[in-house]
């Protein structure tokens, strides 16, 4: 039988720049790189991730590095915000962090009785900083103090070209409404992370994809069973669904919903670590079995990167990745 999703197990953007963006998000947030690895589907393409010690479910951000993608345009339909949990006593201290790195803020303002921090990383994807309670631990030794740091995804916020099919799927999934505001529905998962999808009913122009886009929310499944059954249920009801696909740090599939969101549902384990000491998460590139035999061919491909070692602001660099083509939609 199947059972409701707990919440998000990660969210995957588009970006152009690799070096940029582990600058980003290891550096300026104090997110953890906890893979290198690259598309399964385009090989040459690198696929970064980075969350909480581990990369637990609920803590994920990917991306995958495109240097030629135009830039995206925002509308419809699209997964227009990510958005990170911070303590509610962390708001200055993140103001000030990001207006010293650079960064254009915009807030801080209320919704739904939460402060939140908006801005956007170096290749425009939009990001939001939300007060909260997470049962996510920071990563110890990232270069904010543990206190202030980031505890995981707090919520996507969607803008779909029909918010009442979205709608229909989240409560398929297993997400509730609880609350609105103005033209922003709020739905919620029963787990205790990640468990907020915000949906827009607004009108807007189409969209475009492209580097500073968010490509795919995935929403957590217990185990590979339950996939199936999902596949089957999404199949039935006649929505574009792809087959079940193994991932090697999960497996998952996914579907394009009427409303033009892409979900992929993906399983909790085997999870980031299971190859790796967890000392040495993110410092090499992970390849599966069936790329391992062109590693010297794919590695000679790859960008040099330099990565952050060590803790604190000022930790040295060492490591390397690369870039490649444009990958599909995960349908395929």
């Amino acid at each position: 039988m199947l059972t409701d999703t707990a919440g998000i197990h990660h969210i995957t953007g588009i970006v152009r720049d690799a070096q940029a963006n582990v600058d980003f998000y290891a550096t300026t947030l104090g997110l953890r790189l906890v893979k290198q690895t690259v598309n399964f589907n385009e090989k040459f393409t690198r696929h970064l991730f980075y969350g909480d010690e581990t990369g637990s479910p609920g803590t994920a951000l990917t991306f995958f590095p495109y240097p030629a993608e135009e830039p995206g345009r925002p509308g419809t339909p699209q997964i227009r915000t990510a958005s990170l949990v911070i303590p509610p006593d962390a708001v200055d201290y993140w103001m000030d962090r990001l207006a010293d790195r650079g960064v254009d803020v915009d807030g801080p303002f209320e919704r739904f009785d939460e402060t939140v921090i908006r801005f956007s990383d170096p290749d425009g994807t939009d990001l939001e900083l939300v007060t909260g309670e997470s049962s996510v631990e920071p990563w110890a030794d990232g270069p904010v103090p543990a206190e202030r740091a980031i505890r995981g995804i707090h919520g996507v916020t969607l803008h779909s070209t029909n918010p009442f099919v979205t709608a229909s799927v989240l409560d398929t999934l297993g997400f509730d409404l609880v609350a609105q505001e103005g033209d922003r529905v709020r739905y919620r998962a029963p787990g205790d992370r990640a468990t907020v999808v915000d949906l827009l009913d607004r009108d807007g122009e189409f969209g475009r994809e492209g580097a500073g886009s968010i490509h795919h929310v995935a929403v957590r499944v217990e185990d590979e069973a339950q996939l199936y059954e999902w596949h089957d249920l999404f199949r039935e009801r006649g929505y574009d669904v792809s087959r079940v696909k193994d991932r090697h740090v999960f497996h998952s599939l996914y579907v394009r919903e009427p409303g033009g969101i892409l979900f992929e549902l993906a399983t909790d384990g085997p999870g980031l670590t299971f190859d790796v000491d967890p000392e040495a998460l993110g410092q090499s590139l992970y390849l599966p079995p069936w790329l391992e035999e062109d590693r010297e061919m794919i590695e000679s491909q790859l960008r040099p990167l330099d990565l952050p070692v060590g803790v604190g602001d000022d930790a040295g660099d060492e490591g390397n990745v690369g870039v490649g083509p444009r990958s599909d939609d995960g349908l395929n």
